[in-house]
């Protein structure tokens, strides 16, 4: 008998279906000169059914490691969700990006490129203004070169949802974690906006920095992967270190069982107190 397939979801409303859960950019990825370590923690994604693959422009060598994999033969993407994002506020600067991001990634078409990291009010101000990066997204989506467009962000949870009310984007990634449901914003505010429209939600930050909360009270990654999948998302990502983390991210991914409210709560207690130290993405310590 087989191995079971990962689970697959709707990625919003855009008529592609997505494994439940997918490699992170970071992790092994974000760096210099380990190709060949990326490229195992790559190819176990493959090996174990990971379809959804995240990555940026300014994570290090992330695109030329996933380029380096899929290669001149256009064979090797079957069935990959490739991602990646730019961090440019202006047309030019995005454009100049996406440029870059095909030849590393070695490929003609993005499935979801993205704004990243909005934080800001003068952030969206910039994005959508004239000249802004905005209008190359949509330009890029309108003639074919990436597939849909999205948004993401990890700072605040309100200029987030200003981003998915205000901007025609197809997907929007956020923290997804316990200590999101100790703070609220991204998951009471954000998530509920993204829904409404049909926007895909991406989770990310889904382990956080709990390295010390999993070892004191026996909550494991494959726990918090499955927390994040208990909410209304479509794809959690986890960048892995090792090929045997990306074991484990699709173990879960093929039995994502849901977690009970009672479950979920116990998690958040615990979380509580630690909560704003561990969301030190959100600039909060």
């Amino acid at each position: 008998m087989g191995v079971a397939p990962i689970a697959e979801r709707n990625f919003g409303k855009t008529g592609r279906r997505v494994t439940c859960v997918g490699l992170g950019g970071e992790g092994v990825l974000r760096t210099f000169g380990r190709q060949e370590d990326a490229r195992s923690v790559i190819r176990a994604a493959l090996d174990s059914g990971v379809g959804y693959y995240d990555s940026a422009r300014v994570y290090s060598d992330s695109e030329r490691y996933y380029g380096s994999v899929w290669g001149p033969a256009p064979g090797k993407r079957t069935g990959v969700f490739q991602a990646s994002k730019s961090a440019s506020r202006d047309f030019a600067g995005a454009m100049a990006d996406l440029e870059q991001s095909l030849v590393r990634l070695r490929t003609d078409t993005l499935d979801l490129w993205q704004i990243h990291d909005v934080r800001t009010a003068a952030d969206l101000a910039a994005i959508e203004g004239p000249g802004g990066a905005l209008k190359a997204f949509v330009a890029a989506r309108d003639a074919g070169t990436v597939r849909a467009i999205g948004v993401t962000g990890h700072h605040d949870p309100k200029i987030l949802t200003e981003a998915v009310g205000r901007w025609p984007v197809d997907a929007v990634m956020m923290p997804v974690n316990p200590v999101e449901a100790v703070l609220g914003g991204f998951l009471t505010e954000t998530l509920p906006a993204a829904r409404e429209k049909g926007v895909a939600v991406i989770g990310m930050k889904v382990l956080g920095a709990s390295h010390y909360i999993l070892l004191k009270y026996g909550i494991t990654a494959s726990l918090l992967i499955r927390f994040a999948l208990s909410q209304d998302i479509d794809v959690a990502i986890v960048g892995c270190g090792s090929v045997q983390e990306v074991q484990a991210l699709a173990g879960t991914g093929r039995q994502p069982v849901p977690i009970s409210a009672n479950e979920q709560r116990r998690m958040v207690d615990v979380f509580a107190p630690y909560a704003r130290k561990l969301a030190f993405y959100r600039g909060v310590v």
